[in-house]
């Protein structure tokens, strides 16, 4: 027979580890990490690309139940990222829980038996209840552009970096200019002979102050580890209030004029400068950090191209223009596919259809984490649920505290199923797209990854994480349908 689990996590990310962490403390130990890789650690796992590292400070990108006194610099490092997640996993007894090399490749809600039927890479399971943990930022996109497939060099995604491929005299263009690509572009640069980067938009770049966090401080957070929270909450107070900047665009013209002298001091080329200057407000596309990436631009062998791509062919890539430019190797810096959430294909509901059919365009959960029509399953870093402000890691544990009070009702109460009401799921999304009307992310005059195609936002939650919070902490019968095995609904 298939084992069963009460709870299946999938994913051993941040939200699958604080999924797992939350429902141990409410008594569910009957609970399997399902993890298609051979290590923890989601994206932190996966990309270790030159340079790799957190864009919110330490100490705030972390688990409160899990403070790392240990943290060398201000934004961690993927390398010691990757360790904390290990350590998470090893100091919760979720290691031994997980099963590794295992992907799940389709999920099926069996009404009859009121219980979740998965298949596997390692066979078939079953659950009562699923956490779907694999992340908004699991599948990276490599752009269909013509003739990629007759290159003759090396080509590659940063979240899946080939590090066999020594770069050292290479001539690499790098396409797109996100939040990976502002990280690995200065590292790379001094190692080769040529760097072209491919840039469709220009992003706002502000400074980074990064720094070393010294013994003395790591000592003090070690034996008073009070201080450690204290820090924390500062950061998080500085970072909360922001979002009412975004939400009121007029409040950004000073941000983006710090922006503006952050650039003309590191590019001293007025031409450059013209190129890498947004034509957007301040906060519309994920706001960069970096203090070295604005001057790795303006060395001496690396080429800014802002014409586009026309096609590629086996030496190199034409831009716009028809002008050709010769390259041994092209790195992928062109972000992740957000428009659906991993899996979601894959997950069919009550009626057979998938969560990717049900949605269409517009991905829509309440609280961001469960989906009517699909009992007892929950999605961690759901829709509307990421952030342009502070810590994604404040809103997992929220939904963490959520999907454990909804587990635990369940139990509690006898009942075989709990999914929410279509008129709660709607009345949220309602209030998501009240709360982000006028902002810098609906109407700041640019495209990004936290819109769909008809301009909705879809991945954004434009309120406070105090408020989402607030929502999530307990379980409202009222909003969800209940369901017992002989009694049918409630």
């Amino acid at each position: 027979m298939a084992p069963h689990h009460h709870v299946a996590i999938i994913g051993t990310g941040f939200g699958g580890l604080a999924a797992a962490v939350r429902l141990r403390r409410a008594g569910f130990d009957d609970l399997v990490l399902l993890e298609r890789a051979g290590d923890v650690g989601g994206v932190w796992r996966d990309n270790d690309y030159p340079g790799a590292a957190v864009d919110v400070q330490s100490d705030l990108y972390s688990f409160s139940f899990a403070p790392n006194p240990g943290w060398r610099t201000t934004y961690a490092r993927q390398p010691e990222l990757h360790a904390y997640l290990r350590k998470v996993a090893d100091q919760f007894g979720l290691r031994h829980r997980t099963v590794f090399a295992c992907e799940v490749e389709r999920l099926d809600w069996d009404a009859a038996e009121q219980l979740w039927r998965l298949r596997t890479t390692r066979g078939p399971r079953t659950a009562t209840h699923v956490v779907v943990a694999t992340g908004a930022l699991a599948d990276p996109v490599v752009p269909d552009l013509p003739g990629l497939d007759r290159f003759g060099g090396v080509s590659f995604h940063s979240a899946r970096w080939d590090h066999g491929h020594d770069l050292a005299g290479k001539r690499v263009a790098v396409v797109g200019t996100g939040p990976s690509a502002v990280q690995f572009v200065p590292a790379i640069q001094p190692e080769v002979e040529r760097l072209t980067v491919f840039q469709r938009t220009p992003a706002w770049v502000v400074p980074r102050h990064d720094r070393e966090t010294g013994e003395l401080r790591r000592r003090l957070y070690r034996v008073a580890p009070v201080l450690q929270r204290l820090a924390r909450f500062s950061r998080y107070v500085r970072r909360e209030w922001t979002v009412f900047a975004f939400r009121h665009p007029a409040l950004m013209k000073l941000p983006e004029r710090a922006s503006r002298k952050h650039l003309e001091r590191q590019v001293p080329d007025p031409a450059l400068r013209t190129g890498l200057l947004p034509g957007f407000r301040f906060g519309c596309k994920r706001v960069l950090i970096s203090d070295d990436y604005l001057p790795a631009l303006a060395q001496p062998n690396v080429s800014l191209v802002t014409d586009g791509i026309r096609e590629i062919d086996e030496h190199g890539i034409i831009d716009g223009t028809g002008t050709r430019h010769a390259v041994d190797t092209i790195i992928f810096g062109t972000g992740f596919r957000t428009s659906t959430l991993p899996l979601t294909d894959r997950i069919h509901g009550a009626d057979g259809r998938t969560m990717a059919d049900v949605w269409g365009d517009r991905p829509s959960a309440y609280l961001g984490t469960a989906v009517a029509g699909f009992p007892n399953c929950y999605l961690m870093h759901g829709p509307n649920v990421g952030l342009g402000h502070t810590s994604v890691i404040h809103m997992l544990e929220s939904q963490a505290n959520y999907l454990a009070a909804a587990v635990s009702h369940a139990r509690d109460h006898g009942l075989t199923s709990v999914e929410p009401t279509a008129a709660a799921q709607e009345d949220f999304t309602s209030h998501v797209e009240a709360l982000g009307a006028g902002s810098v992310w609906t109407t700041g005059g640019c495209r990004s990854w936290y819109l769909n195609d008809n301009g909705v936002n879809t991945n954004i939650w434009p309120g406070t994480t105090l408020e989402f919070r607030r929502r999530t902490l307990r379980f409202d019968p009222a909003h969800h349908l209940r369901h017992r095995r002989i009694a049918g609904s409630l």
